[in-house]
């Protein structure tokens, strides 16, 4: 039973992850659309409106909901909480923070509001890449891999992807 469960979990959160990152790319658009010409801008905003309202209820959200179903779940049938578990659990938490986040952003665009500029809502959505090779990594290193050493990586991943965006930005400003 604990496989069927634990196969359930790996499948929320991946459909939760593909939401999350896809969810961001859609605020992005949403947001470049009030560049377009005003004609357009009403055709765009009603689209990707529809599009992040299925996404993030009929995707998003569920998997997100059953991620912390059968997360605890697992859990219980484990019976102990490892150290490498518990700072997992972390991460998770923080990944529920972001994902609370993206819903109020949501809720935001769904009502015309545009806080933010696509390249800012571009590296929050990198956010996400952050929380998923933290967490992968921990669930499957485990015991093998020290906090340092873990840490360090997160830290040198982080310093990567962000040196990755600012080159993109440029190559695209030069485009």
């Amino acid at each position: 039973m604990y496989n069927y469960i634990k196969a359930l979990h790996i499948i929320f959160i991946v459909t939760w992850f593909s939401g999350l990152f896809y969810m961001v790319r859609l605020f992005v658009y949403n947001t470049e659309a009030v560049q377009a010409e005003e004609a357009a801008r009403p055709v765009l905003h009603k689209q990707f409106g529809i599009m992040m309202k299925r996404l993030w209820y009929g995707i998003t959200w569920p998997s997100a909901i059953l991620t912390l179903v059968f997360g605890p779940w697992m859990w219980s049938m484990l019976g102990t909480l490892p150290q490498w578990l518990s700072i997992k659990l972390f991460f998770v938490l923080l990944l529920y923070g972001y994902h609370f986040s993206l819903h109020r952003i949501f809720s935001q665009q769904m009502k015309g509001v545009f806080n933010y500029s696509s390249q800012k809502l571009r590296i929050w959505n990198e956010v996400a890449t952050i929380f998923l090779v933290a967490i992968v990594m921990l669930a499957v290193v485990k015991q093998g891999m020290s906090l340092l050493w873990g840490l360090g990586g997160l830290v040198l991943f982080v310093i990567l992807l962000m040196s990755a965006i600012r080159v993109y930005k440029l190559v695209r400003s030069k485009a």
